[in-house]
């Protein structure tokens, strides 16, 4: 698995703070700040996921 070079944390008005990271391929990662370990990558199911996050009020900032 190639490492994952993570961006400073992201954080919005709210509790939320987000990484962004990429690897040595360029594929694309985005993560909740302290937990680097659960990541979602550039798939469908990371797409569903964000925007259920999103929906439930997780990453009311990034709207």
């Amino acid at each position: 698995m190639d490492r994952i070079t993570w961006e400073a944390p992201f954080c919005g008005a709210g509790n939320n703070c987000f990484r962004l990271g990429t690897d040595e391929a360029g594929n694309g990662y985005i993560a909740v700040a302290g937990d680097e370990d659960h990541y979602l990558t550039d798939t469908r199911e990371a797409l569903r996921t964000l925007i259920r996050d999103i929906k439930a009020g997780k990453a009311d900032h990034l709207l």
